[in-house]
């Protein structure tokens, strides 16, 4: 960890233009288009954050299977279709070779050989199978460091045991198959097909922790049907809305891409089944992170309510409770990231929660807010309340170091990460001249994060009958939205200072951040025209969407993580936010962008592309390490409907608003089963016909703008 993990300041390796990625909960598998899994290309089965398999090579007769095609059925599913070699020379292959690879809690192939011959044919199939048990920090970074700790592999009669003891913890994978011999990294199998017949076989990986064998999600004798993960992508698929029909193909491609990937990427707590919450995305953050999962849950709303309470009630499960540097945990403060490797627990000082983000407390409270607003169960949201004033007082006592008024970021470790903000990379906070700002850092979008989250416990207040709490929360918020007004505030440049820095000076540089400023609602009324002008101007808008930062500052660099790149989830609140403003035509135009983004990239959303102009470039040009599918990603497209719908349900006061904006080539467009108020609510419209049902009958709807947007409170 000290070289790296949440203070590598590097990037990512990149992985192969044929990798394929199977994902569910928190495990995964990243291999090649043809099933085998290379370790040295950053390939693997992971499992907790450790690399489980870092080998798995099929040989049919000691020579690979010649690749036909890749079938992707589920996330968590995929097969693979080769054929064997000919044994004749000039003569046609007869044997088919299929593998149907499954990934949860370990992993399960099944292999089949079918025989096209008339002849009966016999085969040697072998797996070799590989285990380092890296952490994934390691493999993400490409510094495997070779054979740390006892390596062990034992040869049983039934199955191979290969295992590592480092630091007194113990990793596994047991690995076994119907009819195979065992040698110390490979199973053979002796493969009889008569003519026109099929031959088949089933190998299991099944993780060992501290000599404790999981339970796996796809035993031998359950149907595949009857899995765990098949029963939950079932229902999954059953109770989120539909999309009856759109006026454009591509649109519902997209929403339903939006919808696969959100369910691939829920997260399942043995511990407490009914929290269901979301990892951040595949392949290096299938685990629970603060922000991501309170943003992409957030923006999930409309889809299913309930992947926003359980990550709410799961970062409060894990809300900090005491003051420890290694990990950055305080009382009150919500987690950045989770993590479960050996490596990672001993640099945390026994911990897997690492606590260096500034924005996810304030975004925590955002959140819980608008779960009351969309009709979660009011008890729900009452048990919820003290973890929301916890999170609070850390905002005043913890988050604002100075007692300037202003929360800010320091590391307390040299592990940690050096930018608290979303855009953590090392070199994401900077001056329009290039400059690295100096810590402690008081970012602009955070300071707005607080400002949300100020009116959402004044409207929590509102919906348990405290007015007094109100207007305390309402004050407090009104003094922070005049001070940030004045201090980051830059009237000669239009816009505001992207952060303060260690010295209190503005750094200066045109960034997205500011649109996050419009989503909370912080940004003065008679300063908003400016900062929509600024995010649509040609240095911030490239016809995908808006940079990262405008290509006129210092650092720009539009191939870089944070400094040029456009960010989905990012145009999403700078939409949301524009349309809070009023700012409808430049809404639609950046969602337009966002979304016509997504139909050249098939309907699915990369974390980032690369931040060239659209005319440069015809096509959007993918970020080389970008997450696929990633949680806020998937979520954009389904928050841009929202935003674009103009939907705001106020659940405590029997209110829903609903005024569309839909550009030409949405509609017409219908949607049912959208989770609303505690029921399902199907909306149609067609030009200017609105058309809801399914609405309780004592809600009121209202056919306007609500006066504020899809995101943080307005009142």
């Amino acid at each position: 960890m000290t070289n790296g993990g949440w203070a590598f300041d590097g990037e990512p390796v990149t992985l192969s233009p044929d990798t394929v990625t199977l994902v569910h909960g928190t495990s995964f598998c990243v291999c090649a288009a043809n099933g085998e899994v290379d370790g040295a290309a950053a390939q693997g089965t992971f499992f907790q954050d450790t690399r489980i398999v870092s080998g798995w090579s099929l040989r049919v007769d000691g020579t690979a299977v010649e690749h036909i095609i890749t079938v992707t059925p589920d996330p968590f599913r995929m097969t693979f279709v080769g054929r064997g070699r000919s044994r004749k020379r000039d003569a046609e292959s007869t044997l088919l070779v299929r593998r149907e690879r499954y990934v949860g809690s370990g992993m399960r192939e099944d292999i089949v050989l079918r025989n096209f011959g008339r002849e009966t044919a016999e085969h040697v199939v072998t797996v070799h199978v590989e285990a380092d048990f890296a952490d994934l920090f390691e493999v993400k970074e490409g510094r495997i460091r070779s054979q740390r700790g006892q390596h062990r592999s034992e040869v049983a009669q039934d199955e191979l045991l290969l295992s590592r003891l480092l630091e007194g913890q113990s990793r596994g994978v047991r690995v076994s198959a119907d009819g195979a011999e065992y040698s110390p990294s490979t199973l053979t199998f002796r493969a009889v097909i008569p003519p026109k017949g099929k031959w088949s076989t089933c190998v299991t990986v099944q993780p060992v922790v501290d000599g404790l064998s999981t339970e796996p999600m796809f035993p031998r004798e359950r149907p595949i049907d009857e899995s765990v993960p098949v029963l939950r992508a079932r229902r999954w698929s059953e109770e989120v809305p539909v999309l009856r029909y759109a006026g454009k193909p591509a649109l519902a491609a997209t929403l339903l891409r939006s919808r696969q990937d959100l369910g691939a990427l829920r997260i399942f707590d043995p511990q407490r089944p009914s929290d269901i919450a979301v990892a951040a995305g595949a392949p290096w953050f299938m685990t629970l992170f603060g922000r991501d999962s309170i943003l992409a849950s957030l923006m999930s709303l409309s889809i299913d309510p309930t992947l926003a309470l359980g990550t709410v009630r799961t970062l409060a499960h894990h809300q900090g409770a005491r003051v420890e540097p290694n990990s950055e945990e305080e009382p009150g403060r919500i987690l950045h990231e989770m993590r479960f490797g050996a490596d990672i627990s001993l640099a945390l000082g026994g911990s897997n929660v690492y606590y260096g983000t500034a924005d996810a407390t304030p975004l925590f409270v955002v959140l819980l807010g608008e779960l009351s607003r969309w009709g979660i169960d009011r008890d729900q949201v009452a048990a919820m309340i003290p973890h929301v004033d916890r999170a609070l007082e850390w905002i005043e006592h913890y988050g604002d170091r100075d007692g300037d008024g202003f929360v800010e970021y320091h590391r307390a470790t040299e592990r940690g990460l050096v930018n608290q903000g979303w855009k953590d990379s090392w070199d994401g906070v900077n001056f329009a001249d290039g400059r690295i700002a100096r810590a402690p850092i008081a970012l602009c979008e955070v300071q707005g994060y607080v400002y949300a989250a100020y009116l959402a416990r004044a409207c929590l207040c509102d919906d348990f009958d405290d007015p007094d709490g109100a207007r305390r929360w309402r004050e407090r918020a009104v003094r922070l939205k005049e001070q940030f007004n004045q201090r980051f505030w830059l009237p000669d440049l239009g816009y505001y200072a992207v952060a303060l820095d260690g010295d209190k000076q503005p750094v200066d540089a045109l960034t997205s951040n500011i649109g996050h400023c419009l989503w909370s609602g912080i940004v003065d009324d008679d300063k908003a025209d400016q900062v929509a002008r600024s995010l649509l101007s040609p240095e911030m808008f490239t016809g995908w969407g808006v940079r990262t930062l405008a290509a006129d500052m210092g650092a720009y660099n539009p191939m870089s993580y944070h400094n040029g790149s456009v960010w989905p989830h990012d145009n999403a609140l700078v939409v949301d936010g524009l349309m809070r403003y009023g700012f409808v035509d430049e809404a639609k135009r950046v969602a337009t962008a966002v979304m016509e983004a997504a139909e050249a990239f098939g309907g699915r959303l990369p974390e980032l592309l690369c931040g060239f102009d659209r005319a440069e470039y015809p096509e959007p040009i993918p970020y080389p390490t970008s997450c696929s599918p990633q949680a806020w990603a998937s979520a954009t497209p389904v928050h841009l409907l929202r935003v674009l719908l103009r939907v705001q349900p106020y659940a405590p006061h029997r209110r829903v608003w609903l005024s569309p904006v839909l550009p030409d080539w949405f509609g017409p467009l219908a949607l049912d089963g959208v989770p609303m108020l505690g029921v399902r609510v199907s909306v149609e419209i067609n030009g200017d016909d609105v058309r809801v049902s399914g609405l309780p009958d004592d809600v009121e709807l209202i056919l306007e703008p609500a006066g504020f947007s899809a995101g943080p409170e307005g009142w």
